[in-house]
């Protein structure tokens, strides 16, 4: 396999030709290897330079590489290329930040349909926002590739996702995208993915989905990314404008991501049944922070760090099937009231918000100008524990449901400080309905609350 340092010595060893001057005989010998039967692009016709008119050789350069599973090395330099299919067993590599790629806007770029193997490495990949046809989804458009493996490349200006991965596997790693009119990464129908370590920026709808066309299982990891500055162009309540977006994907694990200035949420899963969001830090979100929503069963939502946004942690929507969660050692601080949309249900401004079959338990909530803990919705609660949580500088520090019909909660051994409205009050819908029930809950048979110490 062609590393980095197989590279450099390429260069200087002087195999590329004319793409490299002569004096460049010497390297120092930590970087001496030789390039093991790799093809050198430049001696098959596709050179830097010349415009658009080399994409046919490229194919076939691909094509025959392909056929005889040896790598492609393009040496530095612009390639201006459209409309190339990536075959089976394609490896294509260059050197990190020289080797360019640019599309010509005549179609497509990269396009695969059904493949074993597809590597892509050490490339600069640029769609200088040119015009995508309506064959791909992506400047990067791979469908039915059981082993991709994208790493340490550099795309950016497509005018539409960056990457459009569909029933793939593989690894998408260590790379930097930016600047897509869509979607950074949109995995959707994967088989084992994992997203690591990438580095997403400024893309207009979305950064890294992780979608399925029906619920079923998935089990794409999305571990240790660096996700900021994406918007909601589309508008919407919440189909755009997130950092990492789970969608009927089941069995996903989302963890030790960072996360900041998203228009909406920084993790959002909706219908994504046994999810793990564990360990990442969520700065600046425009709506709510970490999102668990609508048909799911099985959520873990733990050790977040979350420091801005307009909601915390919401693990709702009993009454469209999402239930069973742990909510545990998250730090959720200043928040506030004002979201992306007018909203016409609870509204913004809580901290954790939960609904059915949940614990709650040692949780750190400041500074969230309506309520610190907000228990049900209506009569869509049941089976809540809350305990050992530190609520402190709300209004209210935990509102429950006092609405006929709603289910049980036991609220116990919370500290409640600076909730000058009240540490517990019952509510029907938006509408208080109770003075402060923090020294008990006799006439509500459906709570109990108790040891709670407030100040």
């Amino acid at each position: 396999m062609v590393t980095r340092r197989l590279i450099v010595s390429s260069i200087g060893l002087g195999v590329l030709g004319a793409a490299v001057p002569a004096r460049a005989t010497s390297v120092p010998a930590a970087i001496e290897v030789d390039l093991r039967g790799a093809i050198d692009a430049s001696a098959h016709g596709v050179r830097p330079g010349g415009g658009d008119r080399k994409s046919r050789a490229f194919s076939r350069l691909l094509k025959e590489a392909a056929e005889k599973q040896v790598p492609v090395f393009l040496p530095p330099g612009d390639y201006v290329v459209s409309n190339i299919d990536l075959p089976d067993n394609t490896r294509l590599t260059g050197v990190a930040g020289a080797t360019r790629i640019l599309y010509g806007g005549d179609g497509y770029l990269f396009a695969c349909q059904g493949a074993g193997s597809i590597v892509l490495e050490d490339l600069v990949i640029d769609g200088n926002n040119r015009w995508l046809d309506d064959t791909v989804e992506g400047l990067v458009h791979l469908s039915a590739a059981t082993d991709v493996r994208i790493e340490n490349c550099e795309i950016k200006g497509s005018s539409k996702s960056a990457l459009y991965l569909e029933h793939c596997g593989g690894r998408i790693e260590k790379n930097r995208i930016s600047g897509a009119a869509d979607h950074a990464i949109y995995a959707i129908e994967s088989t084992g993915l994992s997203i690591t370590a990438n580095t997403v920026l400024d893309c207009a709808n979305g950064g890294i989905l992780v979608h399925r066309w029906t619920k079923g299982p998935d089990g794409t990891m999305v571990t240790g990314n660096r996700v900021s500055g994406i918007g909601a162009r589309n508008g919407g309540t919440g189909e755009y404008g997130n950092g990492i977006n789970i969608f009927r994907a089941d069995n996903v694990m989302v963890a030790n991501n960072h996360l900041s200035d998203c228009a909406f949420s920084a993790i959002r899963s909706n219908a994504g049944s046994n999810i793990q969001i564990s360990a990442n830090t969520c700065l600046a979100s425009g709506e709510t922070a970490i999102y668990s929503e609508f048909g799911f069963e099985g959520a873990i939502v733990s050790g977040n760090l979350i420091d801005g946004a307009a909601n915390g942690i919401l693990i709702v929507n009993f009454n469209e099937g999402g239930r069973l969660s742990t909510v545990t050692g998250n730090v959720v601080r200043n928040l506030k009231l004002e979201g992306p949309y007018v909203h016409d249900g609870a509204g913004f401004g809580f901290g954790i918000a939960v609904e059915a079959d949940t614990v709650v338990s040692g949780n750190t909530i400041e500074n969230a100008p309506k309520y610190g803990l907000m228990l049900g919705w209506g009569p869509y609660m049941r089976g809540l524990v809350v305990n050992g949580n530190l609520v402190r500088a709300t209004p209210v520090g935990c509102a429950v449901t006092v609405v006929e019909g709603a289910g049980s909660a036991l609220v116990s051994g919370n500290v409640f400080e600076q909730t000058p409205q009240g540490a517990i009050a019952g509510y029907r819908w938006n509408e208080r309905a109770t003075g402060d029930l923090a020294d008990g809950a006799e006439q509500f048979a459906h709570l109990t609350i108790e040891r709670n110490r407030t100040g």
